[in-house]
């Protein structure tokens, strides 16, 4: 008998305890867990315990997470490229769990990307870019300069 195996919720619980995301860690998210194009919600659940973990991870990772957050939300939910008002109060609800840098930069990417999101997500977001989450400033003043 043959067991499935979920691999990316044991990889990324191994990250976790590693304390660091490396660009390898990475490049083998993408080609191995990733490689599919499919980011479910469990996935994307599991990416946010990452950003949770307030690790010292490579800056590929912020990238990546960006990425498959908005994937998750803009492209894979139906109808694509549409934020309904459960997937922007979930995404909401993450983000504010992490309150980190990649949390917020997923954000904003998602309306960026979005043809359409409620305008209580878009205030939201502006709400949180203008308050003070860790790491923000730092990293609006090192893409600055």
């Amino acid at each position: 008998m043959c067991v499935a195996i979920d691999r990316s919720r044991t990889i990324i619980s191994a990250m976790i305890l590693g304390r660091r995301v490396t660009a390898q860690d990475v490049a083998w998210l993408r080609r191995e867990v990733f490689g599919d194009g499919e980011v479910t919600r469990e996935a994307a659940e599991e990416l946010f315990a990452v950003a949770r973990a307030r690790m010292n991870n490579a800056p590929e990772w912020t990238e990546f997470f960006v990425e498959m957050i908005t994937d998750h939300v803009v492209w894979q939910a139906r109808p694509t490229g549409v934020v309904s008002d459960a997937e922007g109060e979930w995404l909401i609800r993450r983000a504010d769990e992490c309150k980190t840098v990649e949390a917020l930069a997923a954000l904003v990417n998602v309306l960026a990307e979005a043809h359409r999101a409620p305008e209580w997500l878009v205030t939201a977001v502006k709400a949180r870019a203008n308050g003070g989450w860790p790491g923000v400033e730092e990293a609006l003043r090192a893409a600055a300069g």
